[in-house]
């Protein structure tokens, strides 16, 4: 009899393509992008997720337009709040684990220490807002779940912040840059990849294999991000000396950057100051040793480069 498949949504965004190739290892694995698994359509994918019956659903699609969600609320809520929901639900009936990613944003950024799971949310945007609305209604939808919490994702496909840099510092030779903003850079590759060695102990010691009771698995919230942290300015520099040690013919230098307050570059969506996740849960409980963030960095550079 054929294994129960994995369904992946969002399998084109950043931390879905990547999520591709980590999930291969486990067997079969259906991957919708937003043609084929349209999170604002949510009631196809209950009807999919019945049809298939996977023994994994893992979410990676949501609405990431911080800025856009401020004046398309009901979208962002539909797509980061409704729709877990809803596959929560489908999931619950057909024994499905679920995994799901949420954000830094769910806190309003006041504290002086890294949050923590069990701090308090105060979600300060639009976006942040719909991303904890998702997250409680996933919790009450009945199904075993992961929801992974993590900061400041990038990788080599698709839209981010590194990948802005690397345009504008190869067209300017001066940039200001935010640095009253503290979060982790985090790699789509390495979520990717946790996820991965996360969902490998699920099969070992939960159900499939039924070395222990399935309640066993230590399902939950938890945060997940590369070690350290940094400013948006430094992290914009490193980026920028990365580059130019690699060979990338840039005009401008880690000089060229201008350490500005985030006052002095209004957005739509109100940031976070303090984007820091306490990951020591996740790293207890799995078994991980989570590598500072400058090493993603260097890998996506050199996969770009």
């Amino acid at each position: 009899m054929n294994p129960r498949p994995i369904l992946l949504t969002g399998c084109q965004g950043q931390l879905g393509f990547e999520l591709q190739r980590s999930l291969a290892l486990f067997g079969p694995l259906v991957a919708l992008d937003r043609q084929t698994g349209d999170l604002a359509d949510p009631a196809a994918l209950v009807r999919q997720i019945a049809e298939l019956r996977p023994r994994i659903l893992v979410n990676a699609a949501a609405y990431t337009a911080v800025d856009k969600a401020e004046s398309d609320a009901a979208t962002a809520y539909a797509i980061n709040a409704e729709a877990p929901g809803a596959l929560g639900e489908a999931a619950a009936k057909v024994g499905a684990l679920v995994v799901h990613y949420s954000t830094d944003y769910v806190f309003d950024g006041q504290s002086e220490r890294p949050y923590r799971e069990d701090d308090a949310p105060n979600p300060v945007s639009v976006y942040g807002a719909s991303k904890l609305a998702g997250e409680r209604a996933l919790q009450a939808s009945g199904a075993a779940h992961l929801i992974f919490r993590t900061s400041w994702v990038f990788g080599a496909h698709g839209g981010n912040f590194l990948k802005t840099m690397l345009r504008l510092a190869a067209e300017r030779e001066a940039l200001k840059v935010v640095n009253d903003q503290f979060g982790a850079p985090t790699s789509a590759a390495l979520l990717a990849d946790a996820t991965a060695l996360i969902l490998a102990r699920y099969f070992v010691g939960g159900r499939y294999q039924r070395t222990t009771e399935p309640d066993a698995f230590p399902s939950g919230l938890y945060h997940l991000t590369a070690a350290g942290a940094t400013s948006w300015h430094d992290y914009a520099a490193y980026i920028v000396a990365a580059a130019r040690r690699a060979g990338k013919p840039l005009k401008l230098t880690p000089d060229g950057l201008t350490p500005i307050p985030g006052v002095k570059y209004p957005t739509p969506a109100q940031r976070p100051a303090n984007s820091r996740l306490d990951c020591g849960r996740a790293e207890q409980a799995f078994g991980l040793v989570l590598p500072p963030w400058e090493q993603g960095v260097e890998y996506v550079l050199r996969q770009i480069l």
